[in-house]
Parts: C-alpha cells; sequence; structure tokens
C-alpha cells in the first residue's frame, strides 16, 4: 500500500478524536489504498464496525486529517450480514443485484484491518472470497453479454457510432469479469489498468489495450463499426464469454407492457405506461404502423423500410430509447444494458415538445415527419384537453345554427346571448388545443388568455372581448354580428389546426363526422378514465362511434 501500517494507524487515532465517544469500534480500511492501488488524491476510507443492533448511518462522515481526505462510515455487524446475505442470495439474477451493495461487500471482504481484527475476520468469513469471486465474475459476464448484443442490434439499426461506445462498454465488462475469477474484484473500473498488469497475463492485457485504441472510428465509418464489434466478440469468446454470438437474427422486437397505440386521423400516438403521451410525424407513424412485434430485428427493419420511409433503422432505435419497444434475445430474455449507478432506472424520456399549439383536432403537434414527440401533459389530461377541443367546437356549430336562427326571427336578446355561446366555446377550443385542463370559467376566459402565447391570445382576445360586448337591435346588426362571428371563429380554428371541423348540424352526414372524430378521442380518453365534457358521451362510447338508436335499428 502507498501509507505504512505506522501511517494508517495514526491517521485512525486522529480521526476518531473528532468522533463522539461511547462505542467500540473494530476498525478496517477499505477502497483503493486497501486494494494497492491509490495516489497522493485517494481518499483515506476507515469502516467502522460495531455489535449494535442499531441500524448506524449509512451517510459516510468526511474529516481532513494531515492533508488528507478521510471518509469513515460505520456499519452494525447485522447490517454487513444482511448486506453479504443479499449477494450470496442474488447470485442466481446477477441482473437483479445491486451494484452498491455489490461494491459495499468487496470493500469489506477485500479490506484491511486495523483494529478488532477477530470481529472483521468473523464478518469477512459469512462470504467466502473464492465465493465472491465467482459472484462477482457472473455479474459483469451479465454486464458484457447485454451490452455487446445491444451494440449488434444498434449496428443493424445504422446507428454505427452508438454501438461502438455500447462494444467499448462491452470490452470493459468482459474483461473485469475475466479478471474477477483471478481476484481482481475490485468494481470501479479507473485502476483497470492495474488490475490487469497485476492479473500476469501480458497478452490478454495487451489485446485489450489495442481493441480500446481501435473503438474510436471515424464517424459515420458503419464498416469500422463491424470490424470492431467483430474482433470484441472474438476476445470475449476467448475469454470464456459465453451467449454473445455475431447472430443478429436471434435478436426480436418486442411489446412493452404497458405501451399502447391509438390513432386520430392520421396522427399515431402512442402512450407509455398510462401517463405520457408521444405524438409521431408521417415518418414515425408510419414506420410504428410497421411494426410486426415478435419477429426478429433485422425482418423488422426490412418491412419498416418498404413502408416507404428511407432509413427507418433510427427511428426504431428511437422507440427503443424511449421504451417503446424492447429487445430480447432469443433463449436470453429482454436485452437491457446496465446504467451507471447514478442513473435512474427506465427509458429515456426526452424533453417536453415546445410546439404551441400542443394539440388539434388531428393530434398532438409535432416537430416534422420523423418526430416522436413527448407531450408536456399527463396522458389523461392530454385525453380531457383534446375531448374538450372536439366538444367546444360541437358547441360552436350549435350556437352559430341558433344564432341563424334567432336572427331571422328577430329575436335580437336571443342572438346576443347566443354570440356570446359562441365566443365562450371557440376560447375553450383555444385554451384546450394549449393543454389547459381544467378550464377557466367563461367568465373569466378573456382575462386568462395571458396564459397563452401573445402570437394566439392577442389578437384573439381583442375581438372576443368586442363581440361579448356587442348589441342586436336590428337585422343589419344581426348580419354584421353574424359575419364577425364566422371570422373570429375561423381564426380561431385557424390557430388550433380545427379548420376543417365539419358542420356538425348541415346533414347527416357532417353529423356523422362530428361523431366520428368525438369516439377517436373518447375511446382514449375512456381508457385513461379522463374526465368526459358531457355525459352523453358514455353513450357514443357504448355505441361504438354511431347514435344510439340508429345502433340499436340495425
Amino acid at each position: 500500500m502507498i501509507l505504512t501500517e505506522d501511517q494508517l494507524q495514526d491517521l485512525l487515532d486522529k480521526s476518531l478524536a473528532e468522533l463522539p465517544r461511547g462505542s467500540e469500534w473494530a476498525a478496517t480500511l477499505e477502497g483503493s489504498i486497501a486494494e494497492g492501488f491509490g495516489n497522493s488524491s485517494s481518499d483515506i476510507d476507515f469502516l467502522l464496525v460495531a455489535r449494535s443492533e442499531d441500524d448506524l448511518p449509512t451517510m459516510p462522515s468526511l474529516l481532513f486529517v494531515d492533508g488528507r481526505r478521510v471518509e469513515i462510515r460505520t456499519r452494525s455487524v447485522r447490517q454487513l450480514a444482511g448486506q453479504l446475505r443479499a449477494v450470496e442470495e442474488g447470485a442466481a439474477r446477477p441482473g437483479r443485484l445491486s451494484e452498491d451493495i455489490l461494491n459495499r461487500c468487496q470493500r469489506l471482504l477485500h479490506s484491511h484491518p486495523l483494529r478488532g481484527h477477530a470481529l472483521i475476520d468473523e464478518v469477512k468469513g459469512l462470504l467466502p472470497v473464492e465465493r465472491f469471486r465467482g459472484i462477482t465474475a457472473d455479474w459483469w459476464a451479465h454486464r458484457a453479454r447485454q451490452s455487446l448484443r445491444h451494440a449488434m442490434a444498434l449496428l443493424c439499426l445504422g446507428e454505427s457510432e452508438e454501438a461502438v461506445d455500447w462494444t467499448r462498454a462491452g470490452l470493459v465488462e468482459t474483461v473485469k469479469s475475466w479478471a474477477a475469477r483471478l481476484g481482481e474484484t475490485y468494481l470501479e473500473p479507473k485502476w483497470l489498468s492495474m488490475q490487469l498488469d497485476r492479473a500476469g497475463r501480458g497478452d490478454v492485457r495487451d489485446r485489450y489495450w489495442q481493441l480500446e485504441a481501435a473503438a474510436a472510428p471515424a464517424p459515420g465509418d458503419p464498416d469500422a463499426a463491424h470490424t470492431h464489434l467483430t474482433a470484441a466478440l472474438a476476445f470475449a469468446a476467448d475469454l470464456g464469454l459465453t451467449g454473445v454470438p455475431r447472430q443478429p437474427e436471434r435478436i426480436t422486437v418486442r411489446r412493452v407492457h404497458g405501451v399502447t397505440t391509438w390513432q386520430t386521423g392520421d396522427r399515431v400516438h402512442v402512450l407509455r405506461g398510462r401517463r405520457e403521451v408521444f405524438a409521431l410525424g408521417d415518418a414515425a407513424g408510419a414506420v410504428w404502423r410497421s411494426l410486426v412485434l415478435g419477429r426478429p430485428l433485422p425482418q423488422v427493419l426490412a418491412t419498416a423500410a418498404g413502408s416507404g420511409v428511407g432509413d427507418p433503422g433510427p427511428l426504431l432505435a428511437t422507440f427503443l430509447r424511449y421504451g417503446l419497444i424492447r429487445l430480447a434475445w432469443k433463449g436470453g430474455g429482454t436485452i437491457a444494458p446496465s446504467l451507471p449507478l447514478a442513473a435512474p432506472p427506465g427509458p429515456v424520456t426526452p424533453p417536453p415538445s415546445t410546439a404551441r399549439p400542443l394539440l388539434s383536432l388531428r393530434g398532438g403537434a409535432v416537430g416534422g415527419p420523423r418526430a416522436v414527440d413527448l407531450m408536456p401533459l399527463p396522458a389523461d389530461r392530454f385525453a380531457a384537453a383534446a375531448m374538450a377541443l372536439v366538444w367546444s367546437n360541437v358547441v360552436v356549430e350549435n350556437a352559430v345554427e341558433d344564432l341563424t336562427g334567432a336572427l331571422q326571427r328577430g329575436q335580437w336578446r336571443v342572438a346576443e346571448l347566443t354570440a356570446r355561446r359562441a365566443v365562450h366555446a371557440a376560447l375553450r377550443g383555444l385554451f384546450s388545443a394549449h393543454g389547459v385542463n381544467p378550464l377557466p370559467a367563461d367568465a373569466d376566459l378573456v382575462r386568462r388568455l395571458d396564459l397563452l402565447p401573445s402570437s394566439d391570445g392577442g389578437p384573439i382576445g381583442a375581438r372576443a372581448g368586442e363581440l361579448l360586448r356587442r348589441a342586436v337591435d336590428t337585422p343589419d346588426q344581426g348580419d354584421t354580428l353574424l359575419t364577425d362571428l364566422r371570422s373570429f371563429i375561423a381564426l380561431v380554428r385557424g390557430a388550433v389546426g380545427a379548420d376543417s371541423f365539419p358542420l356538425s348540424f348541415e346533414s347527416a352526414d357532417t353529423w356523422r363526422a362530428t361523431l366520428e372524430l368525438g369516439y377517436d378521442w373518447l375511446r382514449i380518453g375512456a381508457h385513461l378514465d379522463a374526465e368526459l365534457p358531457i355525459e352523453e358521451a358514455r353513450d357514443l362510447l357504448a355505441c361504438n362511434g354511431t347514435q344510439p338508436h340508429q345502433a340499436a335499428a340495425r
């Protein structure tokens, strides 16, 4: 070690002097210095062990002693025994074995006792070192298989640069597995060079560093990436890693639990975990619709290419990163490459879409044909806002029809109130298109337009305020009101992508088109238990988008 026994004992004495008195501790040095690594900047890591029945703090105390940074952790024998037992019990399923617990046990088992040697030896004896070597080697081997299979899949999808990064990760994990069986179980990879030197196999060490040096091919050079993966797989096989033949046809595309699809018009939406909505651009939607789950990845890629979308591989890779599909190895379960200890589990979640308005009658707004955009609303609120958008436009159509009839009969007060109803309904549609849900009260709609981008809320707000104050006393004023109201409705609908909304009450065909449009959104809203805009919507759902009495007649 880089410090002598006397230096370590002196540092321990000075460190204990800064701690509260009252406990009898056994003490051991763990970490890189205990392993024979370290340098002048390395921490001094002391583990203090007591027979206490209480759980001792997990967080270390950080001290500065004689110019060195000292970390002191405390554990009871019961806590340490529980960690060692967890490693033994997790050995059968290395993919679920906690990296943190494995690391803590490794540091203990390879620590250098300073005081209370008998107690430290007693705890270490709960998990023999030889057994721990095998568990650690299997843990690294599992990670290596996942990384190399993932690299193989990415190469198949045309993501060569990312594939190289995962091949490099697989190389580190492969050689760490090999070294662990020789006793080099320290988990942190930064000391890998010293571990390989100590392993005494210069041929393995040199071959690894040659492959590491080759892990930076020129960007956009898929041939080099393929060559590098082939060499890495051969090296892994020579070191005893099994389960990674160069056979991409063994990779299959599988469904992810909790991922569902719904379509409104041409827009494809993908729901993740009943919580998040992804809106797909036209090209992304075509690739998504081409998926036949359960088939080998090369076959899925070929089918996607036949959808008319050029270079579909990166889109499939995006679906994979976002957890919308998963990959499995035939006979080997889901391909799930390991994440760093500090990274939260789960798929990548991109920043929410910044498109405004957020949605239209067609569906979620997207940034382009290849977009896979996360909607910045929980799924149930997104569906509720979309249903409110559809219903607001139905109310607008109904109000315009009522206004026309009132003007023809000279019912001026009726006309005024009906025009206000149309304005309020149009504003509710505007708010809904921006994802506002629940909506403000009608009396507050104009004043709450400051919630929306000024490009939408400003001009529309001014015209809405004027229409809401409009009085009607003559046929000419009525004609002007109807003209101005239609112009206002067109302005709002143009802003929210509803300019093609059917003239709901013009004919049986336009009413049928309205029902079909509403039904598209009601299905997903009901699936998510979102708030329905009116109670009658449940009847539309029950009748599969048709009028209930017509459905009964059939």
